[in-house]
């Protein structure tokens, strides 16, 4: 599994960038950066999202430095690779995004989990549909409980969010375009 501090000090050092200078970039103390680098904290999604726009790298690149990127059509469950952050698992299949048109996940949150306090916002579409649980999605001024079965459609350029309702984990298979 990637280590997100040391991947995150890699491409801040790779793009000679000082903790000072990708701190103020995204709006943090550079005692915040420090500790992510140094495995200290884990960050939350939306504030692994700020880190890697300050950085200038999408989520996929991110998870992408150093692979080689062979075309693969068919993957098991040991190819899955958690990019997600904090306790929210969003399982990849197959290490890369590189060259495609549209990413698939499967995303696990336990218990009150969320995408944190600040609404997403990004170029493209997302849908999905919940496998287990229940969750609140809201987007824009729309916000809706949804449940096993159920599933969600929407232009993720509209400020969004993701919260499990539930007493239990909630998991939900996603799709969005393009790959962040």
């Amino acid at each position: 599994m990637l280590d997100v501090g040391k991947q995150v000090r890699l491409i801040r050092r790779k793009r000679d960038l000082s903790q000072r200078e990708l701190a103020r970039r995204v709006g943090v103390s550079n005692g915040t950066i420090s500790q992510i680098e140094r495995g200290n904290s884990d960050p939350s999604f939306s504030l692994l999202m700020k880190v890697l726009d300050g950085l200038g790298v999408s989520i996929s690149e991110f998870f992408d430095e150093g692979i080689n990127h062979q075309k693969k059509i068919f993957f098991t469950r040991e190819d899955f690779i958690d990019i997600g952050s904090g306790n929210v698992k969003f399982m990849q299949f197959g290490p890369h995004q590189h060259g495609r048109a549209m990413q698939m996940l499967k995303e696990v949150y336990p218990a009150g989990a969320s995408t944190g306090k600040k609404l997403l916002a990004h170029d493209g579409e997302e849908a999905g549909i919940i496998i287990s649980g229940r969750m609140e999605i809201s987007v824009g001024e729309e916000v809706r409980i949804l449940k096993e079965g159920e599933a969600y459609y929407f232009n993720s350029t509209v400020p969004h969010s993701f919260r499990n309702v539930g007493n239990g984990p909630c998991e939900l298979i996603s799709c969005c375009t393009p790959p962040f």
